[in-house]
């Protein structure tokens, strides 16, 4: 068999392509193919697919293969425009490459695969391409799968911002509750962000209207864009996000006591960790603090009985919430008066979770792979980039990738 034959049969490729030339070269580390076609042969119109379209023109093309053991293989045509009667003159698609690109469809799959779990940078170290071509080719595919996206079921939807680069850039992040996929994910993390959101949901088969509960923090800017673009949303707030301001109104009632209370010092994790995370040497250091007559420890109480709501039966919650309240506000504690009307004011959010028992827990786990990626590619140099990692990693894109 000769070479040109086994490379025919190892390119699958199909008439009126053929394998005209192979040539290997040692020094230089590179395999070069060159294909071909039989003069006379016709195609079909790249625009309308009408057949027998003879070739008007040609025009020679490179395209970066897979390696051939470890040496570099590229193959070389000459591709032709051809004339329909329909379209006029347009330049043919041939089955081995994706239109415009530089690389094989299989060295993409290749690509594609490796930056599942690898760096761009280190993915172009190791393939011998300057890592912008890869992004190009990545940004490809996210934008093609992206496009064939079907948001029509989405109903539930979580959102959410995580940070872009160090500094004030964000960017906001929307997963459907019930496919665990982000859908959406935008610069920003103002109302903006979810009439943008809103918007590519119709783009993707979607309707705002469809969307019946959302689940966010308290922020002002969430809260004002699902009034306006999500009109039929019910909101529910994190009960992560809500216990949080709990805590942080504990950690101020210790920054201002601790000033004329040294024992308190470096004890600021004690009172922000459940008792069950303690140590046994935590534990008893705590119980010796707690038996003091310290403000810190008053708040602490109102704290674990705060976390209790969430243990409550739905017909019981709103009356355990009614009372607390009451002793939360007249606790004599400026921070914990506070969070009890922050609470308040967002009332009918924080009960909403008895009926939903939605959670940002699956966003908050999307943002750490994406902040593993971040930190593992040492940052990108564009958000276009962080986005696409992100719908990369957590999209659940379908990706048109042969095997």
């Amino acid at each position: 068999m000769r070479d040109t034959e086994l490379f025919q049969m190892a390119l699958a490729l199909s008439p009126p392509w053929t394998v005209s030339e192979c040539r290997f070269d040692a020094q230089a580390r590179q395999l070069d193919i060159r294909l071909d076609f039989p003069r006379g042969s016709t195609f079909p119109c790249p625009v309308c697919a009408a057949p027998g379209c003879h070739a008007y023109d040609t025009e020679e093309m490179t395209w970066r293969h897979l390696n051939f053991f470890q040496h570099e293989a590229y193959l070389h045509a000459f591709v032709p425009r051809v004339t329909c009667t329909a379209c006029g003159v347009k330049k043919v698609a041939v089955p081995w490459a994706r239109a415009g690109s530089g690389f094989t469809l299989l060295f993409e799959a290749l690509v594609m695969t490796m930056l599942t779990s690898m760096p761009v940078a280190a993915v172009a170290r190791i393939a011998g391409e300057h890592d912008t071509r890869l992004w190009r080719i990545l940004h490809a595919y996210i934008d093609d799968a992206r496009a064939k996206a079907d948001f029509s079921k989405v109903t539930r939807v979580a959102f959410d911002e995580t940070a872009a680069r160090r500094g004030h850039d964000y960017v906001s992040l929307f997963v459907d509750l019930d496919q665990h996929r982000v859908l959406f994910a935008t610069e920003g993390k103002d109302a903006g962000t979810v009439e943008a959101f809103a918007t590519d949901l119709a783009a993707h088969g979607g309707s705002a209207e469809a969307v019946t509960e959302v689940c966010i923090d308290m922020s002002k800017a969430f809260i004002a864009g699902t009034a306006a673009s999500l009109p039929e949303a019910e909101i529910t707030f994190d009960k992560f996000h809500v216990v949080k301001i709990v805590n942080e109104a504990v950690d101020q009632v210790r920054r201002d006591e601790q000033k004329s209370r040294q024992e308190l010092k470096k004890s600021r994790y004690l009172w922000l960790k459940n008792p069950a995370n303690l140590s046994e040497r935590q534990q008893a250091h705590l119980q010796g603090l707690a038996g003091t007559n310290l403000k810190t420890a008053r708040a602490y109480q109102i704290r674990l009985t705060f976390q209790d709501l969430y243990d409550q039966p739905k017909a019981e919650a709103e009356a355990f919430l009614k009372r607390w309240y009451f002793w939360a506000t007249h606790c004599r504690l400026p921070p914990m008066i506070e969070a009890a009307k922050t609470i308040k004011r967002h009332w009918d959010g924080v009960l909403r979770w008895f009926h939903t028992r939605i959670a940002n827990g699956i966003l908050e786990g999307i943002n750490s792979l994406v902040q593993a990626a971040k930190a593992k590619a040492r940052g990108y140099r564009s958000t276009r980039n962080l986005k696409a990692i992100i719908y990369l990693i957590a999209g659940k894109l379908q990706f048109d990738l042969p095997t």
